[in-house]
């Protein structure tokens, strides 16, 4: 997965801005327990993209769902 700079930077890139707190939240659960790296099912899909636009903002939907597409990317995954 990239990391959060790594996150931060392709916003930067695409969005114009870093929008840290997406990516903050998105990854909130990312190595704790229980979760370990399977911390994806509870905000990497349609609803979490949703609540990261409530709660940050209709423009931070796109920048949830590229931090989505750039992990399963990451991973092997092709659109």
């Amino acid at each position: 997965m990239p990391s959060f700079e790594q996150h931060c930077q392709e916003s930067i890139e695409l969005f114009g801005q870093a929008w840290p707190q997406v990516h903050k939240w998105l990854d909130e659960f990312a190595g704790q327990k229980p979760y370990g790296m399977g911390d994806r099912h509870l905000r990497h899909h349609e609803q979490g993209i949703a609540e990261a636009g409530r709660l940050f903002g209709p423009a931070a939907q796109a920048v949830a769902r590229q931090h989505i597409i750039s992990d399963l990317k990451q991973e092997g995954w092709t659109e």
